[in-house]
């Protein structure tokens, strides 16, 4: 989490440069570019048939889920950014857990997300932000389901084969806005500062962590994203957010990881 949110500050401040869609396609053909070097999934043998599938699904989430967060980060402050992306892992907890009792966590959540959205009265964030947040969460919940699939196959050759995925979706989109200002050398380099710190390094881990981890305490962990993309966010971009724009995180947080903690024994968590 401290990675890919370091990351994040240090990707937005190329957004002026080359835009979100061209740091988006920095980050992810970067770093599928580093990990197909260093892991050569291909070693491992051909995946199966049914993996292939899910690997496909797995890699378009990614790259659908990176590049509607960078078109919010370039609206709307990291840490607020994050707070409504982090729902999605939250509804992935809630939905799969079998007690009433976790859909309390739904309604804490619920009043935080309220406290954000322009019809609060409260904030004064852009709609279209706060839109690519919500289709960011809903990427990373079909991503996590996905990635839990695909987490049988050894670690770097499912994030490998699911960047290679990614960047076929993403890349495009980078390539269309920005052009060949993507290939300068100072961007080159600043988007392997990105690709490393966002994407090769953070998803590695988490692929490890999926497969050792049940699901409720990799949520507890996930919970803590918007905390620290808060602090990324005012140390590297000078982001300062209010007291109830502060008070919605915490919600979103509380929620998120009350959800993780709760919502089961940990066998009753795995993903199928």
């Amino acid at each position: 989490m401290v990675s890919v949110n370091a990351g994040a500050a240090w990707a937005k401040g190329l957004f002026p440069a080359v835009g979100s869609e061209g740091v988006t396609a920095l980050r992810v053909g970067l770093a599928a570019l580093i990990l197909l070097a260093i892991v050569r999934p291909w070693r491992f043998g051909r995946p199966a048939r049914a993996d292939v599938g899910n690997l496909l699904v797995y890699g378009l989430m990614l790259g659908a889920m990176n590049l509607c967060i960078y078109r919010a980060f370039e609206r709307i402050p990291l840490g607020i950014a994050v707070a409504i992306e982090v729902t999605g892992p939250l509804a992935v907890v809630v939905l799969s857990s079998r007690h009433a009792r976790d859909f309390v966590w739904v309604v804490c959540a619920g009043v935080g997300l309220w406290l954000l959205l322009p019809v609060a009265g409260a904030t004064q964030l852009d709609p279209a932000g706060i839109a690519y947040a919500l289709a960011a969460a809903f990427c990373w919940a079909i991503y996590i389901v996905f990635g839990k699939r695909v987490s049988t196959l050894n670690s770097g050759q499912a994030v490998a084969w699911g960047l290679l995925a990614a960047s076929v979706f993403a890349v495009p989109f980078g390539v269309a806005h920005a052009g060949m200002a993507l290939f300068t050398p100072a961007m080159l380099a600043g988007g392997v500062a990105v690709a490393l710190l966002s994407s090769a390094l953070p998803y590695s881990l988490e692929m490890m962590a999926l497969r050792r981890l049940p699901q409720r305490v990799f949520g507890i962990l996930v919970s803590s994203g918007p905390a620290i993309a808060a602090l990324a966010g005012f140390i590297w971009l000078g982001e300062r957010l209010t007291s109830l724009q502060w008070l919605a995180i915490a919600l979103v947080i509380v929620a998120s990881g009350g959800a993780a903690a709760t919502a089961g024994k940990p066998q009753a968590q795995e993903l199928t």
